[in-house]
């Protein structure tokens, strides 16, 4: 049986049909865009435009109420004035709509009589039964019926669910993630948590089979204990990874006149963070980034992480593993004279870092050289290059580095552990080698940084995995 979370939100996040209250002809208005976006993305449900003074709105049936569309409906999407959102809620209730995503504002956000408005909206749908998201945000998007009310660009459905709470700034921030290449499941800009709140989305999240990994971006917690408890619990299935704004006292004041949010202490938050497990970063975009490895690869038995890259590509690499408490230990002399023979003769003795000091013969020889080091029992996981060839290079080659991308990519289920890779040549994150690497969960990276956090989220959620295993 599905939890009560779940009976309560699949209203919203698997809408068969949705209502749009304060429908417009115009496209640039949010009730033009609430009607269109759906439309134009493939929406796998029925929109009912509501609009008093208007018959058809894009092609479709428009209705003076929610009250007076003669079909079920599912969730309501809500863009009217501030001032008539109360009403606009009643009429949900009395049509039985189930959930709402509000995209209105001017509540408690601007002003004393807007959280009036808002606690008003909030008694209305408590007592006819409805959730809602927002008011005072951007929307939402869902993999789960194809629903996109928000994001300017297709959607690539993927495992990542993204829950902020900055509207325009979310929406940029889904939109960097989508040109990375990473799948959403979900995005919701949460706005002001009026009804629903942040700890309610992972509670969701936590159930949802469309996601694999939660990214947040929080500027303060409506009931911080709670969303700590509740993360307690999601953890144990799922990573969490948070941006926290509202660091310094300037961003503290931004966040109460932006979402009516207090910022909260960022010792606290960070403290509990580390004690529930939460991975927290310092850049808006990493959390995307190390999602996208905990989504697709096994998680390493320790930290100890080998690393092959020629000349200041290992060094870059190596202290930034060391910098986030990674290990990158030295090779067993035997290790060190087998690995060897692969190396061109001018390459020194491998270590760890491996070097071939840019003589590779081939696409052949660091996927082999990555094959032998997931092998040793004191290597966790592998950071490596992405399999790659020159576009002026004849059809053998191109075969050749894609029989290295199959090499590499059956190394995650084969040992057991995760190989990131780093991809200087953009060619070699799409096509077929990007086929390969993708379909084994394998992500391609732009910098040594990046990859380096990728295997510190790994074994950092491993840890706290063995944590939770052990309580």
């Amino acid at each position: 049986m599905p939890s009560d979370i779940v009976r309560q939100l699949d209203p919203i996040f698997k809408a068969k049909s949705m209502a749009v209250i304060g429908a417009s002809r115009a496209p640039f208005k949010w009730g033009g865009r609430a009607v269109l976006m759906p439309l134009l993305t493939g929406y796998r449900g029925a929109i009912y435009p509501v609009n008093p003074r208007e018959k058809e709105i894009a092609g479709l049936t428009c209705y003076p109420s929610v009250r007076d569309i003669p079909y079920d409906v599912d969730m309501a999407v809500i863009v009217v004035p501030a001032a008539l959102a109360p009403q606009a809620m009643a009429d949900c209730v009395a049509k039985g709509v189930k959930g709402v995503v509000m995209i209105t504002a001017g509540f408690a956000e601007a002003s004393e009589e807007g959280r009036v408005l808002q606690d008003e909206v909030v008694r209305i749908a408590r007592e006819g039964g409805i959730r809602f998201v927002g008011p005072n945000g951007m929307g939402i998007y869902t993999s789960a019926v194809n629903l996109n009310l928000c994001l300017h660009d297709d959607v690539r459905p993927g495992k990542i669910a993204f829950v902020s709470q900055s509207g325009t700034f979310g929406g940029l921030l889904a939109e960097v993630a989508e040109r990375k290449g990473y799948g959403l499941s979900k995005f919701i800009s949460i706005g002001n948590q009026a009804d629903l709140t942040a700890a309610d989305y992972v509670e969701y999240l936590g159930e949802d089979d469309d996601t694999g990994a939660i990214v947040l971006y929080m500027e303060g917690f409506k009931d911080g204990a709670r969303f700590f408890r509740v993360a307690r619990e999601v953890i144990k299935k799922k990573p969490i990874l948070m941006y926290k704004a509202g660091r310094t006292e300037a961003a503290a004041r931004a966040t109460m006149s932006h979402t009516s949010s207090l910022a909260g202490s960022d010792e606290i938050v960070d403290a509990m963070c580390r004690q529930v497990g939460i991975i927290r970063a310092t850049e808006v975009t990493h959390p995307f980034d190390m999602a996208e490895a905990l989504i697709g690869l096994p998680l390493p038995r320790s930290n100890r992480v080998a690393i092959i890259g020629s000349g200041g590509q290992g060094v870059v690499t190596s202290d930034t593993c060391e910098s986030l408490g990674l290990q990158v230990p030295a090779l067993d002399r035997e290790t060190s004279i087998k690995l060897k023979e692969a190396l061109p003769p001018h390459a020194p003795v491998p270590s760890n870092p491996v070097d071939f000091a840019g003589g590779m013969r081939g696409p052949l020889d660091e996927v082999q050289v990555a094959d032998a080091l997931a092998r040793i029992d004191y290597i966790d996981g592998i950071i490596c290059n992405t399999p790659h060839f020159h576009e002026e290079d004849n059809r053998d080659d191109v075969k050749t580095a894609v029989q290295g991308a199959e090499i590499l990519a059956a190394i995650p289920e084969k040992y057991g552990k995760p190989v990131v890779t780093l991809s200087w040549h953009s060619h070699s994150r799409g096509g077929a080698i990007g086929d390969v690497m993708k379909k084994a969960g394998i992500p391609s990276y732009e910098t040594p940084e990046q990859c380096a956090r990728a295997m510190m989220a790994l074994a950092q959620y491993a840890e706290v995995r063995r944590r939770s295993d052990g309580e």
